[in-house]
């Protein structure tokens, strides 16, 4: 169960922000799981305490230097550690688009961490150095670009938090959600039931479960061909689903 988050980040103060936000804000608020950040900026010598230089070779922007971020680092490794029950390191994860896609089962998997050093970085990037030193695994939301790693260590920590006992107020929307299945969610509808002449499907009005359990899983399955076919590959799917989805996708094909 995940008891600690240290984020490495230039902008602490960003993440007082998450403590006020939903039931996974409660949470680290409620210090269910603790949350702390740590500045590169408090290891940085000289009057302006500097953390970035020009890059070697030339080129635009700035580089986050060395040795405040490593000093950052290992003094979130060494609290996570000491406070550590087990003889286990902590591993460090840095936020970055070159590293992993994130998703669910990854999600699922960290958040089956113990504790989670999170490293955000900032300008062009961090010297390559302490990414071979002190950085463990790297960790990206997709293949495009941000201002700096706060704001997918932001998303990461809500992923996560929101799976940690407890947290939700129903323990089985956790395993329903998107991609936890494998599939995209099926829809969901509630109060009103005609809502500008749009009616919600009578079969969720039918107290009929099992019914309800069919088409909730068949409405997964074809949201999942139409939005996302790439995750039918790897869902656990029985011959039934997989011959109503060759139906589905065959009766989509046909003109007209």
């Amino acid at each position: 169960m995940l008891t600690e988050i240290a984020v490495v980040t230039l902008f602490p103060e960003w993440f007082d922000s998450l403590k006020t936000l939903g039931l996974t804000g409660r949470a680290l608020a409620d210090q269910r799981v603790r949350l702390r950040c740590y500045n590169p900026r408090d290891h940085a010598s000289g009057v302006h305490r500097s953390v970035d230089d020009r890059p070697y070779g030339g080129g635009p922007g700035m580089v986050m230097r060395p040795e405040p971020l490593a000093l950052a680092i290992e003094q979130a490794k060494g609290d996570c550690d000491h406070g550590s029950d087990n003889s286990r390191h902590t591993i460090v994860s840095g936020l970055s688009p070159q590293g992993r896609r994130l998703d669910q089962k990854a999600v699922e998997m960290l958040a089956q961490r113990e504790r989670l050093i999170l490293v955000c970085g900032r300008y062009e990037g961090i010297d390559e150095r302490v990414n071979d030193a002190l950085i463990d695994e790297e960790w990206s939301l997709g293949d495009f670009v941000l201002s700096g790693g706060e704001y997918a260590a932001a998303a990461l920590i809500d992923a996560v938090v929101r799976l940690q006992p407890g947290v939700l107020g129903h323990e089985q929307s956790a395993v329903e959600d998107s991609f936890s299945t494998g599939l995209l969610d099926h829809p969901h509808f509630t109060r009103p039931e005609v809502w500008r002449d749009l009616t919600v499907p009578p079969v969720l009005q039918s107290g009929d479960h099992a019914r309800i359990a069919q088409w909730r899983r068949r409405q997964a399955l074809l949201r999942t061909l139409l939005r996302r076919p790439d995750l039918l590959e790897q869902a656990e799917l029985n011959d039934e689903e997989r011959a109503w989805l060759e139906q589905q996708a065959h009766l989509r094909q046909r003109p007209g």
